[in-house]
């Protein structure tokens, strides 16, 4: 990092944010967050008495948010050392950066960073000699197996949060690459049903709206991917009155997107169609220089995969003649003909970005695999096989089990009897 980009920073031995003065606003909405994760709760105050990560240290690669501030106290409570930084350039909660600075947390993140930053704060992570990592993404991973691969041979294991970076992974771990075990906490069922879906439906349009104050009723909401998140966003975009459009590559999601009751059509076709566009995919070149030259005036355009790639922003900026700020996380492009294309976030997580992130309620769930995973790998990690594992289907059911107590619904259970009957093959009609 050139010295003079970390110059407005606040730094100390163990932090580099953003403003320490922002550690009281942090420390609000760190107590908001806390207050509606019981599940994480409940694992903390077990974890104070029995630690179960004694000795580990934790090199984080995650949005730095209220909800990971909750996150990053139930892995200390726990034994272990944490050593973190955000996932991505713009999702920073410079507020709750601040606060984890000031309790004494190593924390390296702020809002708005480089690329150079952004794996500067990487590395800072590294360098304290992580046993467990964990990551959104796979950057950081990827940076340990790359350019910081002197600290591979000190990791047991790691964790992987979303999508994009389990995607990755499970390629390295094909190619024979992987140095160690990953654990695909976003393939866990009550991650990615629930934080997936209803936190990316919800978050999104949080985002969109923040950034633009248009109506969602009446308008053609075109969306890239039905995927977890793309079908989520769709549910709720149809729910505020939109139109909604499915674009997609894979037949089995458009078939069920088409049940679902939305229009499927190609990108090519829907360009012109649609008012707002997001897309959900995790490929490169979704959004491309033709779809531009066909979009009306006035159109939206936004991303909630997990890469910037996915809008191609190089061919927006060719076309146009000029571009201006409209409004925090809201750039109008004017482009050749006077038309006018109005791009979030700079093509970022736009509910991120231009919002908080999923809500506290379903992050819950999600880091609460993220902690028992650690646990798991620091229990298990040195005689599991270099690839990528899935979350236990005991570890799922036992989530949802607490979540719904925590919420105060019961659930019948099997009797005997039918426990007998499940696995009897000879009954019949």
């Amino acid at each position: 990092m050139v010295d003079d980009e970390r110059a407005n920073m606040d730094e100390g031995e163990n932090y580099t944010v953003a403003d320490l003065g922002l550690a009281d606003a942090g420390e609000r909405r760190v107590d908001w967050a806390r207050a509606r994760m019981p599940v994480l709760a409940r694992l903390k105050a077990e974890a104070e008495k029995t630690k179960p990560l004694d000795g580990m240290i934790v090199a984080g690669c995650l949005h730095v948010t209220k909800e990971t501030a909750v996150l990053i106290e139930t892995i200390e409570a726990a034994g272990a050392k944490v050593s973190w930084s955000g996932c991505n350039p713009l999702s920073t909660q410079d507020d709750v950066a601040a606060w984890l600075a000031r309790e004494g947390y190593s924390i390296y993140a702020w809002h708005g960073q480089s690329r150079e930053d952004f794996y500067y704060c990487i590395d800072r992570t590294i360098e304290a000699n992580p046993t467990l990592t964990l990551d959104d993404g796979a950057d950081l991973i990827v940076r340990v197996h790359g350019e910081k691969s002197d600290y591979a041979d000190g990791v047991i294991g790691g964790t992987e949060e979303t999508t994009t970076g389990v995607h990755r992974l499970r390629a390295m771990g094909a190619a024979g690459d992987l140095r160690y075990p990953v654990i695909a906490v976003n393939d866990a069922i009550t991650k990615w049903d629930f934080d997936n879906i209803y936190g990316t439906g919800q978050s999104t349009l949080d985002g969109i709206i923040r950034a633009t104050s248009v109506l969602i009723a009446g308008k053609t909401f075109v969306i890239a991917g039905y995927g977890h998140c793309g079908s989520g966003l769709a549910m709720r975009a149809k729910g505020m009155g939109a139109n909604v459009i499915i674009t997609e590559v894979d037949p089995l999601p458009a078939l069920r997107a088409i049940m679902d009751g939305f229009q499927v059509m190609k990108m090519d076709d829907a360009a012109s169609l649609g008012d707002i566009f997001c897309t959900a995919t995790g490929m490169a070149d979704v959004i491309v220089n033709r779809h531009f030259n066909s979009m009306k005036d006035g159109a939206i355009v936004c991303n909630t995969g997990h890469y910037d790639c996915e809008i191609n922003i190089e061919d927006l900026e060719a076309a146009s003649s000029s571009v201006r700020t409209i409004r925090t996380d809201n750039e109008e492009f004017t482009m050749a003909d006077g038309r006018s294309i109005f791009l979030l976030a700079r093509g970022r997580l736009v509910n991120l970005a231009a919002a908080e992130g999923h809500p506290s309620e379903v992050m819950d769930m999600s880091f609460a695999n993220q902690y028992l995973a650690l646990c798991r790998l620091a229990k298990e990690g040195k005689s599991l096989d270099p690839i990528v594992h899935d979350i236990t289907l005991e570890q799922d059911q036992g989530l949802a089990t607490t979540k719904l107590a925590t919420m105060g619904f019961e659930i019948d259970t099997l009797t005997a009897e039918q426990i007998a009957y499940h696995s009897d093959y000879t009954a019949g009609t």
